[in-house]
């Protein structure tokens, strides 16, 4: 086959899509698995040559369907101020109306290249398809990379959006318009819905998404390193080449540390939920996914922006990290599937679409606004290399607003240290105590082994397991209730936001603290539920502070006879450590502020 966009095109077979649909769509940081890649390049030299003969049969069948009733394109879409936007396009050739789903690339250096298999599948649907990079991503030696600097959702992207939409027109006359965007097509889609100037946006779905751009990399005083990191590595080129001088300005700033507020307000002019009022205004129906345990744009500022939202909406929140459920949907499927589920993240978005853009009579409006899967319901059985295949997926629970999420709330108050060298978790209030550990060294609680991939292993059906007697009890402290048990096999069910409240005193004049809630399991193996660090800045050493913030939502089945426990140190990989490498971090329990855990129950 011939040689498409950067590397040879190598066979795809019916055990490529399988390593897609058993193992997920991410390599490393944010680069795509091999298979991921060779699916789309071999789609592309398909596409171009109309030789399908190399493809399973599967895909050969929609590759020929879809060149047999449309026109492929590769354009180059010129933006205002003359930059060409690397592009991909699908025009239906029969005569009928039709909309036209546009998808802006991730944040890719393949640009718009991996998700080739979604834009196939959405024209069999019956939409034309124009599929574009933002400005300034992609590696410049594929085609698929647009040009000019990255303006992360920025002004320029908004404007770029309305240009596209402009070229949607003229060329495929749709009858609609919608935007679907994954990761950071997601944001550009929901901020391009909300300022295209003449509001031709009439659908969007947003997959793996920012509300809140700011709170995303920054919250509770403590930056969120590893994400920004990872963002600054896969654009395709260097951070040199890759922003301009603001933007370097802006991103050099937050990995020091300095300027933070302008930072903020950088962020908070890239955050849909700035614009949440234009949203509402114009109507624009607006489909939501994401996940619990997400890396990248932490749960809780979408649900938030989500809350916000009056038009009709759909948040739909599973296992997993950062585009771990839709991956295999967009980047390619066969239709006998690893396990039962896999599909429905995707055709539930596509659902969305084609009932506010085609205007199919589907089950949409009977929708409830909010469906959460629960943390780790799904069945599993053990396969050959030590991991686990889900046999029967997790529960899912529909709810009629995030406000029914949780309907009540258990206090847990933590106590001095007992025979176990661990504090307890108790019913009552216990005052009096003080605990303290070093602050600097990272420990093994930890929210993730690596970013995006621990969490893709939760979507597959192996999260992570930890130890906790494993960990160093001079880096961090524990506690933990008694084994618990409930109704139906459950003890507790853990739904929405817990808060926790501490007294804190640090040698230092700043300290940070991650707290983390874990599920032990009488084996002494545990998972972990939820997290979320805390920076307290300003301190008087040795004189007590009361802190108190929410950990990231949840939706969490505690199994009878397992505990609860809270674990607090001071560094995690993924966050800033404002500390003394070495200080001592004190937490108390005065009569007036016990420190406790406020456990969201539902």
């Amino acid at each position: 086959m011939t040689a498409a966009y950067g590397e040879p095109t190598a066979s795809v077979s019916d055990a490529t899509l399988t390593d897609i649909a058993t193992n997920g769509i991410w390599e490393s940081g944010l680069a795509v698995t091999p298979s991921v890649a060779n699916v789309a390049r071999a789609l592309v030299a398909a596409l171009r040559d109309g030789q399908s003969g190399e493809l399973p049969d599967e895909l050969a069948q929609l590759v020929d369907d879809v060149r047999q009733g449309a026109t492929i394109g590769f354009p180059s879409i010129v933006a205002s101020d003359g930059v060409r936007l690397s592009a991909f396009s699908i025009k239906l050739n029969d005569p009928s109306p039709h909309p036209v789903v546009i998808m802006p690339a991730g944040w890719s250096p393949l640009g718009w290249l991996p998700f080739l298999y979604s834009y196939l599948t959405l024209a069999q649907r019956g939409y034309h398809v124009l599929a574009y990079t933002p400005r300034g991503i992609g590696d410049p030696a594929l085609p698929s990379t647009s040009e000019g600097t990255v303006d992360v959702a920025g002004p320029r992207d908004w404007a770029d959006g309305s240009t596209v939409i402009d070229y949607a027109q003229e060329h495929l006359d749709p009858s609609r318009i919608g935007f679907l965007g994954e990761s950071y097509g997601s944001g550009i889609s929901q901020l391009v819905a909300a300022h295209d100037p003449e509001a031709r946006v009439s659908a969007v779905v947003a997959l793996s998404t920012w509300g809140n751009l700011a709170t995303s990399l920054y919250a509770n005083g403590t930056r969120h390193l590893a994400a920004v990191q990872a963002l600054i590595d896969f654009t395709g080129g260097p951070m040199e080449e890759k922003f301009d001088e603001g933007t370097r300005r802006i991103l050099t700033d937050f990995l020091s540390g300095d300027n933070l507020d302008e930072v903020v307000a950088w962020g908070t002019e890239r955050s849909p939920e700035s614009y949440v009022d234009s949203t509402n205004d114009r109507g624009i129906p607006t489909f939501v996914s994401n996940t619990w345990h997400e890396s990248l744009f932490p749960a809780g500022q979408v649900i938030d922006t989500f809350d916000r939202l009056t038009v009709p909406k759909r948040l739909n929140m599973w296992i997993g990290d950062h585009g771990a459920p839709e991956g295999p949907g967009l980047a390619g499927l066969l239709a006998g599937l690893p396990f039962p589920g896999l599909r429905v993240p995707m055709k539930e978005a596509y659902d969305w679409l084609d009932h506010h853009l085609l205007g199919v009579d589907n089950d949409v409006p009977n929708w409830t606004e909010v469906n959460n899967q629960v943390m780790f319901t799904y069945r599993t059985n053990p396969i050959p290399g030590g991991s686990h295949l889900i046999t029967v997926p997790a529960e899912r629970e529909p709810r009629s607003g995030w406000d029914d999420v949780t309907t009540g709330s258990e206090p847990w108050y933590l106590t001095a240290t007992r025979g176990t060298g661990d504090g307890a978790l108790t019913a009552s209030p216990a005052a009096g105590w003080a605990r303290d550990f070093t602050a600097g060294e990272l420990t093994g609680a930890t929210a993730m082994d690596v970013l995006l991939k621990t969490g893709q292993q939760e979507w597959f059906g192996n999260p992570l397991s930890y130890v906790p007697e494993k960990f160093d009890r001079s880096q961090l402290l524990v506690w933990s209730t008694d084994p618990l048990t409930g109704q139906d096999g459950v003890a507790r069910r853990v739904r929405g936001t817990a808060t926790v409240r501490l007294t804190v005193r640090s040698t230092a004049e700043a300290t940070t603290l991650v707290a983390y809630l874990f599920d032990i399991a009488p084996d002494g193996t545990a998972r972990i539920i939820t997290h979320e660090p805390c920076t307290v800045s300003d301190l008087t050493p040795n004189l007590d502070t009361a802190v108190s913030w929410r950990l990231q939502p949840a939706a969490y089945d505690l199994p009878d006879n397992h505990r609860l426990a809270l674990v607090v140190n001071s560094r995690d990989k993924l966050y800033s450590f404002a500390s003394v490498d070495g200080s001592t971090t004190t937490i108390s329990s005065p009569g007036d502020n016990e420190s406790c855990v406020e456990l969201p129950l539902g």
